[in-house]
């Protein structure tokens, strides 16, 4: 597949950007540079390889939940701007 320098200009145009000449031509080649190394991987033998979906190896790096003591309730409400009945008023966001 190759990039023409019209399909630069459109997808230009739709991401609202105003390119020089010397910018498109560059985006052309650049862009069919990126195409031709995809070409490439696509001639690997891929056969044997197992799907992933990632490099290396993730570990859950979540600590343990421990119960612990909340801080007290009016210590919590005196940074709030306002209160209502021991809660947090808010402004409402929903008719």
């Amino acid at each position: 597949m190759k990039i023409t320098k019209r399909e630069v200009e459109h997808v230009a145009r739709l991401a609202r950007l105003e390119l020089t000449e010397e910018e498109k031509e560059r985006f052309t080649r650049e862009l069919n540079s990126i195409l031709t190394y995809f070409d490439k991987l696509n001639e690997l033998n891929t056969e044997d390889v197992e799907p992933t979906s990632h490099v290396i190896p993730i570990v859950n790096v979540f600590r343990e939940d421990e119960v612990r003591p909340s801080y007290p309730r009016e210590e919590v409400l005196s940074n709030a701007p306002e209160e209502e009945e021991a809660f947090f008023k808010v402004p409402r966001i929903l008719e």
